[in-house]
């Protein structure tokens, strides 16, 4: 990789990991035109491509937005909880869950190359019992 696509992957992480709510692929475009004014999406996409598959972000599905792996060990068997309130997201890994799983699709013949899970609810500083505070 060049010095420009590390360069853009090292800008790209530094907006992922400075809030924890996920970013479409053009929100980050956005923001990096305030410093690189000539980029164009085929970079954000390349240096998304590339923090991926180093697993330092993850790409949520259910949202096609990207956010910071907090956990770099445990990229590959994720669990992720979306706030749907403020839109936090945090990262947690269930080892049971997955050898589960991944045990389950064994059955059918089915190879797990990957476990991420999304699910998506209300965090603990949104939910119930912050309203009683």
């Amino acid at each position: 990789m060049g010095k420009r696509g590390e360069e853009m992957q090292t800008a790209v992480l530094a907006i992922l990991r400075d809030i924890k709510s996920p970013h479409s692929a053009y929100t980050l475009l956005d923001r990096l035109q305030e410093t690189y004014p000539k980029i164009a999406p085929p970079t954000v996409y390349r240096a998304l491509a590339a923090l991926v598959e180093r697993g330092q972000i993850h790409r949520l599905e259910s949202l096609n937005a990207y956010v910071a792996c907090q956990s770099e060990a445990h990229h590959q068997a994720s669990v992720l909880s979306i706030c749907e309130d403020c839109g936090i997201v945090e990262e947690t890994f269930e080892p049971d869950i997955f050898s589960r799983l991944s045990a389950a699709l064994r059955k059918s013949g089915f190879s797990a190359q990957r476990h991420i899970i999304e699910v998506n609810g209300i965090c603990a500083s949104c939910g119930p019992a912050q309203a009683a505070v």
